[in-house]
């Protein structure tokens, strides 16, 4: 009988550990500026960013050529095209940009004639932390295996961002089950 209850109690904080992982786990959203044609002058960025909505979480993923860069900034800077107020900025070609607080974000490309041009994009990302609207909201599409430096616009699972709270809610879950089972098995 005594074995009886040592495996229930197992299996009780195996379950309990499980429960707690798979509650803050957020898979997070991959999005290709641009879809296809990517970050350039030529993409009508306005109608491709039209229909997405972003959650906190979510990556932002610039494609460009050498010609292009890619800078985050306020709402006056985007709106005007000025590039004196920079939050940051990237030039590789193949910048990820993870979407970190809810609320407006501002990209333009470096150059002020391509920023005038259209080459800008305001996106907003919705949720938070702990927030049910912290749930994926990007396309139907599905999981697409993007790989850097490829153009595909369907957006994919990240899996550097799949735990929401961190792994540590994750080692401190096991720890917990290797201490109950080895409290038990000491008994």
């Amino acid at each position: 009988m005594a074995e009886a209850n040592k495996f229930f109690l197992c299996f009780a904080a195996t379950v309990l550990v499980l429960g707690l992982a798979v509650i803050t786990c957020k898979a997070s959203t991959t999005y290709t500026v641009g879809g296809t044609s990517g970050w350039d002058i030529s993409t009508d960025l306005e109608s491709w960013v039209q229909d997405k909505t972003f959650a906190v979480g979510d990556i932002l993923l610039f494609q460009y050529s050498q010609i292009h860069s890619v800078s985050e900034v306020p709402k006056e800077s985007y709106d005007q095209c000025n590039m004196t107020k920079v939050i940051k900025t990237s030039n590789d070609g193949n910048t990820s940009i993870p979407l970190t607080t809810a609320g407006q974000h501002y990209f333009v490309c470096g150059n002020g004639l391509h920023c005038l041009g259209g080459m800008k994009i305001q996106a907003t990302a919705i949720g938070g932390a702990n927030s049910p609207a912290n749930a994926p909201q990007g396309s139907a599409d599905g999981p697409s295996g993007l790989v850097p430096g490829s153009k595909k616009n369907q957006p994919t699972l990240s899996s550097s961002n799949v735990m929401n709270g961190g792994s540590d809610y994750l080692v401190l879950g096991l720890l917990c089950v290797v201490g109950t089972v080895l409290s038990l098995i000491g008994s």
